[in-house]
């Protein structure tokens, strides 16, 4: 786990750059989904794989206060596994290969026990 005076900023989080990589992954692939699937399924797991980045932004600044730097922890790991969903249904629709939606799947679980680890000891993030 990160300590908490060798990170200045949300983007020093080793969880926050996962998220983000695994977000830009994501919009690269859904690119090629269907046109039809440009206003639903593309822009629902787009917004929640960029909601796990932005909600671990707004709990770094929130961090003063313990119950809601916990909060949108918890907040980014909802939408992490909402992505998570959207990816099994790209899955089952055939937009994603078995392979991606394994690699992806497991890129967000990494992300879930990371951030995880950070509500178990906010102590060590809040002040």
């Amino acid at each position: 786990m990160e300590r908490k005076r060798d990170l200045k900023h949300f983007r020093d989080l080793e969880v926050y750059q996962k998220a983000f990589a695994v977000s830009m992954k994501i919009f690269q692939l859904t690119k090629r989904f269907p046109q039809e699937e440009r206003y639903s399924l593309v822009d629902q797991i787009r917004r929640s794989s960029r909601s796990v980045c932005s909600n671990i932004a707004e709990s770094w600044r929130k961090r003063k206060y313990k119950a809601v730097f916990v909060n949108k922890l918890t907040d980014s790991m909802q939408e992490a596994s909402e992505t998570q969903c959207w990816l099994e249904i790209s899955l089952a629709c055939e937009y994603i290969n078995r392979a991606a939606f394994e690699e992806l799947d497991s890129e967000y679980e990494a992300v879930i026990r990371m951030l995880n680890s950070m509500e178990m000891n906010a102590d060590k993030f809040c002040y």
